[in-house]
């Protein structure tokens, strides 16, 4: 049936470095987004980003202890989320 549920994943994740979800890590972010056969999204509140739209992403305004919901739909939805949040956890790879 078209239109059905597509099985969308999420998860709620916080910002864990200091500086927040600036350029560098939006990037990262992006590229990451891009890399899977899957729709993602990042809310931030009521503020919502397409996460292959590094711009969108910096419009979030996502500061050290934000929480970020992502969601995502399609064939690697799971492994699209699974990765984002791993990226965000580890602190986008910069240090404390």
């Amino acid at each position: 049936m078209a239109g059905a549920d597509t099985g969308a994943i999420s998860a709620i994740v916080s910002i864990q470095n200091k500086l927040g979800l600036h350029i560098r890590p939006s990037r990262y972010l992006s590229a990451l987004a891009k890399s899977w056969d899957a729709q993602v999204t990042v809310r931030n509140g009521d503020r919502e980003a397409s996460a292959d739209s590094q711009l969108d992403l910096l419009m979030l305004v996502a500061s050290e202890g934000t929480e970020l919901t992502i969601s995502a739909t399609g064939p690697q939805a799971k492994e699209a989320v699974d990765s984002i949040v791993k990226m965000i956890e580890d602190k986008f790879g910069e240090e404390s």
